[in-house]
């Protein structure tokens, strides 16, 4: 049981740190000011990070707003090796997780000869 909870929460980990490299390439490669180099601004970390809990925030609340208007019953935790989650949280994390590479994906699409 405890190795369960070892295995997920290494695994949450490496897909987090992975989603906030993304995020951060995808930050650098849009925003290319040069000329605020002299200015304080945040770093790619902490503007990925703050994207990352803002993504899944919103789409927790849009989960919560979306079973209460239907009505629909959701258990208040699953059982995952182990964790106990609340299953709107977790799915708003992973869905914020995958986000990124979805738009790299889609990205890659759009270009001429991608993918």
């Amino acid at each position: 049981m405890v190795t369960g909870v070892v295995i997920v929460t290494l695994v949450v980990t490496l897909l987090v740190v992975l989603s906030v490299r993304e995020r951060m390439s995808l930050l650098m490669y849009r925003e290319k000011s040069w000329d605020e180099i002299g200015e304080w601004k945040s770093s790619p970390l902490s503007r990925a990070l703050t994207g990352l809990v803002g993504t899944a925030g919103g789409i927790y609340l849009s989960f919560v707003l979306l079973a209460t208007f239907l009505e629909i019953k959701v258990p208040e935790t699953v059982q995952l090796a182990g964790v106990s989650l609340e299953p709107m949280a977790a799915l708003s994390i992973a869905l914020a997780i995958v986000q990124p590479f979805a738009l790299r994906l889609l990205d890659l699409g759009r270009r001429p000869g991608g993918l």
